[in-house]
């Protein structure tokens, strides 16, 4: 069995994300959760695939490689949602959540996630972009949106999975399960390789 092969680690994923957690258990991997307390800030000079990348780089150097379990495989990750240049982050209360649905509706903007792999001796980043369109969004919509599933934890304001998801995206070129935080094809190949 494949994922024999992953299970002479001792996989730790370091985040607390739901979603996450859910599509590493869907890969039918044995894992432990110990997430990071990691400032997602980032120096203003980064492109949107950069600063995906950097984030994922620091939640993973957290863990000391100095003092970290030989046998330990850390699994750090970050998504961003970038629309024109300009990055979305998560929400901090129902008038960004908003601002940032009202800037998706009806444009394309591209989802990126970083994950960075790190073990005591060897460290791989790698990052996914899929763009996702969404229709023309309707005030109706984007307040019964947040108001039933307070989308405050989630980069851009909207979890993919969710009932914006449902009525809202009419196109997703690349991953779906990148937009939902986690390349998973792409880490599998990755945790194969490394």
């Amino acid at each position: 069995m494949i994922n024999h092969r992953l299970q002479k680690y001792r996989l730790i994923l370091a985040s607390q994300s739901p979603r996450r957690q859910y599509l590493l258990k869907e890969l039918g991997l044995d894992f432990e959760i110990i997430p990071t307390k990691v400032k997602e800030n980032y120096p203003g000079t980064l492109a949107p695939h950069e600063i995906a990348v950097y984030l994922a780089e620091r939640k993973a150097s957290s863990f000391d490689s100095v003092r970290m379990d030989p046998k330990a495989l850390i699994i750090a990750a970050d998504t961003i949602v970038c629309i024109q240049n300009e990055i979305l982050g998560k929400p901090a209360n129902y008038q960004e959540a908003v601002s940032m649905l009202r800037k998706l509706s009806g444009k394309k903007h591209d989802v990126i996630t970083a994950v960075c792999l790190k073990s005591k001796n060897k460290q791989k980043t790698f990052h996914v972009t899929s763009s996702v369109y969404f229709k023309e969004l309707t005030m109706e919509e984007i307040d019964y949106y947040i108001e039933n599933f307070q989308p405050f934890d989630k980069a851009g304001g909207y979890g993919v999975q969710e009932w914006i998801g449902y009525i809202g995206i009419s196109k997703i070129e690349g991953s779906f399960f990148n937009v939902m935080g986690l390349p998973v094809k792409e880490l599998y190949e990755q945790l194969l390789r490394f």
